[in-house]
């Protein structure tokens, strides 16, 4: 069946979009899936490192715990592991215009319009952030860890993730896992949230089940690090998002005003860390220039996810009740779900 499918999404792809494109994703998921081994066979490989096989016994830990506990579709994700030789999986690409909160969408099968672009090759990503900032666009291009086939095909564990902390590979296993269980076509800010939100609520269970309180009061801390960083920066956006809507201004004050609020984000953020007791987690972030983009890619992860840990307060913190009332607004408009979503905390 996967070949069969394979060769169909081929033929929908190449008829949709450009070739070259989906030739390149085509084929990066065929790597994957050709350099995939059974975690049981690399366990008991002679080559492998003792971390490495740590790492592999937490990860089957991780996927009892999410199907047992969390009730997220495990199947055969990550019972299988892949070394790509390479520090990341894919490179997306993110754009919005120049005076625009709004981020550019590109359209995919299956999955429909997304906020970024994924590339298998790293210079193919470059090339894209080139022609963006060329036509005038904002752009922000990274890589990326893990990704999500939604069950299309048996995800493996990889290098590009696997030497994470034990915390940090709980919450992506998580993250990616909750994609499958609730996922809404052609809205990214919706998914990406929802998984979020649902992965930071697992680790905890997870971390309470282990009883390891000192654990989880550091990864409370940290959590509550990520909520101040994004309050400044979402803050930020809607300081830029009014700005852009001054037309009495001229291009070049418009641009002025608005290095002015992304320095003073900056300065902000300096002065908030001061009470982290020297976490500089966000330190990378800041370090590379600032942008309607790189704003944009933050927002489409944790805009709602103060919403979404509303909405699992109000079921009571009955996990399947929470899915279900996520999967309830599935027939409503990308902006009617943000409408309807519960006012989190920092919302």
């Amino acid at each position: 069946m996967r070949h069969l499918c394979l060769a169909l999404l081929v033929g929908w792809l190449t008829s949709c979009q450009t070739v070259h494109y989906y030739r390149q994703a085509i084929h990066g998921q065929l790597e994957i899936q050709s350099k995939a081994r059974p975690i049981a066979e690399v366990k008991t490989d002679a080559n492998t490192s003792r971390e490495l096989k740590r790492k592999l016994e937490l990860i089957e830990e991780l996927r009892a715990f999410a199907q047992k506990e969390l009730r997220l579709p495990v199947k055969d994700q990550y019972s299988t592991y892949a070394d790509l030789q390479r520090p990341f999986v894919v490179w997306v690409v993110f754009a919005a215009p120049e005076f625009s909160t709004e981020g550019k969408t590109w359209w995919y099968p299956f999955v429909g319009a997304q906020k970024y672009h994924g590339y298998f090759s790293k210079d193919e990503a470059l090339a894209e952030v080139k022609r963006l900032k060329a036509q005038g666009y904002d752009v922000f291009g990274g890589g990326v860890e893990a990704y999500s086939t939604l069950g299309v095909f048996r995800d493996p564990v990889m290098n590009t993730f696997i030497e994470r902390s034990d915390v940090k590979l709980a919450e992506l296993i998580f993250h990616e896992l909750s994609h499958p269980r609730v996922f809404f076509s052609g809205d990214t800010d919706f998914n990406e949230a929802f998984a979020t939100a649902n992965s930071e609520e697992a680790v905890r269970r997870w971390l309470k089940a282990k009883q390891n309180a000192q654990a989880l009061a550091e990864y409370d801390e940290e959590l509550q690090h990520d909520a101040q960083f994004t309050k400044l920066v979402l803050s930020t956006r809607e300081k830029l998002k009014a700005l852009y809507k001054n037309k009495a201004l001229t291009v070049e004050a418009m641009r002025s005003e608005k290095q002015h609020l992304l320095t003073q984000m900056r300065r902000q953020y300096e002065s908030l860390k001061r009470g982290w007791h020297g976490d500089t987690t966000h330190d990378a972030w800041f370090a590379k220039p600032l942008n309607n983009a790189r704003l944009n890619a933050v927002a489409s992860y944790y805009d709602l996810v103060p919403g979404f840990h509303a909405l699992l307060k109000r079921q009571r913190g009955d996990l399947e009740k929470f899915y279900e009332a996520a999967e309830a607004l599935k027939p409503l408009s990308n902006e009617d779900r943000r409408r309807r979503l519960p006012e989190g905390e920092g919302s």
